[in-house]
């Protein structure tokens, strides 16, 4: 059965996106040992096109990771990029600002980040988190020294944010760097059940951390942040896809199928020789098997 997980999770623009409408499970449609097998099989898919995109080295890839707590992020990217050649793939996981970060605008720090072209780059959290956390928290917004209070941050400024982070993306894609945003969702109920897998299991504790539970009482402002977020920012170039996490298995293989098609339509080449280099080619084979 062939699997088309690019369209079938993708946020269109101007679409009218509602999250409580997402399916956070998706068990009863594949099966896990399938699901484990295509992965598998994809893993050795996207080695070979990572390959082809270090030696094009005309474009990158970007790819915007984003979830609530436990919902997979840190597996995700170590089950589905254990593959490729760490040289071309660099993961930059986004804590809160520094003091020097706080110096510049939100989004500084996140060109900083960016990936050359011929690699991938991965963001664990990204600058999303300004429309994410500090909208649930807008105390938060303070540290940039521009707002003197929260009454200042209004509907205005949350839109003006949007269209930043929509023109960043854009000018992005038009400088050959290719963008995928992966919201994983996992249900409220699954990341109980994994919050106590951390407390009850020894090697999970260090995972844990009481902070995850106060953010856990803000998962309905959290759900309508994401929402707003997704709905302002899914464009032609620089899409959403809201994979279900309930089941990690099943979150890494949509996850790997959906950067493949998009490595696909980059339509990588390898470099062509020219014929004098085929020439010094030959030479050079020569001498080497003249070689004592």
């Amino acid at each position: 059965m062939d699997y088309n997980f690019s369209d079938e999770f993708l946020v269109k623009e101007n679409a009218e996106f509602r999250i409580g409408k997402q399916n956070t499970s998706y068990k009863d449609k594949i099966e896990k040992a399938v699901a484990k097998t295509l992965l598998e099989q994809e893993k050795d898919k996207l080695r070979k096109l990572q390959e082809k995109l270090y030696a094009d080295g005309s474009q990158s890839l970007l790819i915007v990771l984003q979830a609530m707590d436990a919902a997979g992020k840190d597996s995700l990217i170590e089950h589905v990029f254990s593959g490729v050649n760490p040289q071309g793939c660099e993961v930059t996981s986004f804590k809160t600002p520094s003091s020097k970060e706080y110096q510049h605008d939100f989004l500084w720090r996140h060109y900083l980040a960016l990936p050359e072209k011929g690699k991938i780059g991965i963001f664990n959290r990204s600058h999303y988190e300004s429309v994410l956390v500090c909208k649930v928290h807008p105390e938060y917004n303070l540290s940039e020294k521009v707002w003197k209070d929260t009454e200042q941050l209004d509907e205005r400024f949350w839109e003006n944010r949007y269209e930043s982070i929509r023109n960043f993306e854009k000018h992005l894609a038009n400088n050959g760097t290719k963008i995928i945003k992966i919201f994983l969702n996992v249900s409220k109920e699954e990341q109980k059940k994994r919050f106590l897998d951390r407390i009850n299991e020894d090697d999970k504790n260090w995972k844990f951390s009481s902070a995850d539970i106060t953010e856990r009482g803000f998962w309905k402002d959290y759900m309508k942040a994401y929402e707003e977020a997704i709905s302002k920012t899914s464009t032609e170039s620089a899409p959403w896809y809201v994979i279900p996490a309930d089941q990690k298995w099943f979150s890494r293989v949509a996850a790997i199928q959906i950067i493949i098609d998009k490595l696909e339509e980059m339509n990588l080449q390898y470099p062509e020789v020219s014929e004098k280099e085929k020439n010094d080619f030959e030479a050079s084979k020569i001498k080497l098997e003249n070689e004592k």
